[in-house]
């Protein structure tokens, strides 16, 4: 009997199967340029052939730096071709944060944007990168200097590198179990560590977002959200790839320059965290918008203000959350069309293809009006933690099921909702006090921008709350006026002890609240407690 060559499974042939059916059909778009699907198909197997030259084999890793764009597609597709894993690296950390993922994931080749060269010197590189390829904005060569800057490995120009290149002919097998992907955890709650996504994980994860969401061969989503973040690549992006429509890139998020978008190219979906809804349907634009088009926006990574929800549902926009984290690709739950409306905060039912469980004081529990911390298995579900095999057993208390450490309660029609994270819960003289309760209440006055809440010690409770406080530009609020508002919609107890204002919180790329650096400052800065 003759054995089966090794069949190619990974998303690396996504290209090259749309280009079988769809060739000419426009696959990305950024700026003035474009990619058809053959056109894309033709340059992943040139980066592919690049990276191999520089001894990239399967498993090795290929990491990533730079704001959106085409060739963050290219590496990321050109890699998984091959077999190797592509490493996401988020624009927004220090050089020091930066070197120790490198240090971490020790990349064959390194390719970075050149306005980010700051980010990476030499000495940042571990021994095992062979090759960095530096990308100027929107396929521009790099600057000279900036190539001089560099010594310690080859460093060539990604387009010069790309451009001589020939196809890669010979495609190694790669399957649905092979990692694909590593993300690294935002890094809120201490060090960051990289998620290992395998080519099934993505690849279930866009399958249950089709089961979910109706995406058309006719979709122009455009990618906003950054892609070191598995909301931009996991939510709409990779979906509406997967069914042959069309992507534009966009850098960066600029809330006019999407809100134009909307309305001049005819967008019909996009994907993006709750602070861009928020930025968009406060910006002068707004009104004036032709959201027309609009079929489809996804929105996760943190709970949305239900005003915020409300402003969008009210221009026709049916904005649905999705609910997950990057260890599940990224997609638990999602609310669906019939009933977002009317739960503009539920995180809606779990995707087809993804089991939940409830999980509390060590063992099961009921996932009621209860809340309980979620655990959850499926084909979407990470393989661990890049080189940590003791923290990844510990993410899995049964065999198959992840410990997500967000707390959830299930209402009577099978909707979820997410109540906090189970490490913010305060317990305060025996009582559990969820900060997403009260900032929820918190965010209700017009004054108030943002809210964050987190524990602070206290000789006679255990712990007690500690708010800090965003207000909008030119808002005037007291913390009488605070403090009144919250025993008017909560228990006293939930009520925090302490509150700050401050002109900003501070948050990570995507928006979230970096609630770490808030327990830091609640152990030192404690103004007069609320009375």
């Amino acid at each position: 009997m003759t054995s089966l060559p090794p069949q190619n499974l990974g998303l690396g042939t996504w290209p090259g199967r749309r280009a079988r059916i769809t060739p000419d059909a426009v696959a990305l778009v950024q700026g003035e340029g474009s990619l058809t699907y053959a056109g894309l198909d033709e340059r992943v197997r040139r980066v592919a052939a690049v990276l191999a030259g520089a001894g990239v084999r399967h498993g090795d890793r290929v990491a990533y730096l730079g704001p959106n764009d085409i060739a963050t597609f290219e590496t990321f597709l050109g890699a998984g071709l091959l077999g190797a894993v592509h490493v996401a690296l988020n624009t927004r950390l220090s050089p020091a944060e930066i070197a120790y993922m490198l240090d971490d994931c020790a990349p064959t080749v390194l390719v970075h944007a050149d306005v980010h060269a700051d980010l990476v010197p030499d000495d940042a590189l571990p021994p095992t990168t062979r090759l960095r390829l530096v990308v100027g904005a929107a396929g521009a060569a790099p600057e000279p200097a900036v190539l001089q800057a560099f010594s310690r490995v080859r460093t060539e120009p990604y387009e010069v590198a790309v451009r001589a290149a020939g196809p890669l002919r010979e495609e190694p097998g790669v399957g649905l179990e092979d990692p694909c992907l590593v993300l690294y955890t935002s890094g809120t709650t201490g060090r960051p560590k990289g998620a290992v996504l395998t080519h099934g994980n993505l690849t279930w994860n866009t399958v249950n977002q089709l089961a979910h969401v109706d995406v058309l061969s006719t979709e122009r989503a455009l990618c906003i959200a950054p892609l070191f973040h598995v909301v931009g690549l996991g939510q709409v992006t990779l979906p509406t790839l997967f069914k042959g429509g069309s992507v534009e890139v966009l850098a960066r998020f600029d809330a006019e320059v999407v809100l134009s978008a909307v309305s001049e190219r005819g967008i019909t979906s996009f994907a993006c965290v709750p602070t861009m809804l928020q930025m968009m349907c406060e910006h002068p634009a707004w009104e004036r918008s032709d959201l027309s088009t609009l079929r489809t926006v996804i929105y996760g990574g943190s709970p949305v203000q239900e005003r915020v929800a409300v402003a969008w549902h009210r221009r026709g926009v049916q904005v649905v959350q999705g609910f997950g984290m990057t260890e599940a690709a990224p997609g638990v739950c999602m609310q669906i069309r019939d009933g977002a409306g009317d739960k503009p905060v539920s995180i809606g039912p779990p995707h087809f293809f993804v089991d939940v469980a409830g999980h509390a004081a060590g063992g099961p529990a009921d996932l009621g009006d209860a809340p309980a911390e979620l655990l959850v298995r499926g084909p979407n579900v990470f393989a661990g933690y890049l080189g940590r095999a003791e923290e990844s057993a510990e993410a899995f208390p049964e065999p198959g099921w992840f410990r997500t450490g967000d707390i959830v309660r299930r209402d009577g029609d099978g909707w979820f909702y997410a109540v906090d994270r189970a490490k913010d819960m305060i317990i305060s003289g025996g009582e559990n006090i969820y900060p997403a309760e009260v900032e929820a209440v918190a965010v209700q006055l017009d004054e108030v921008a943002a809210a964050a809440v987190v524990a602070t010690p206290d000789e006679r409770w255990g712990e007690v709350g500690h708010a800090y406080v965003e207000l909008r530009p030119g808002a005037d609020l007291d913390e009488d006026r605070f403090r009144a508002h919250l025993l008017a919609n909560l228990a006293r107890y939930k009520v925090p002890k302490y509150v700050s204002f401050v002109e900003s919180l501070p948050r990570n790329a995507t928006g979230k609240i970096l609630r770490v650096r808030l327990r830091e400052a609640a152990t030192t800065d404690l103004p007069s407690p609320l009375r």
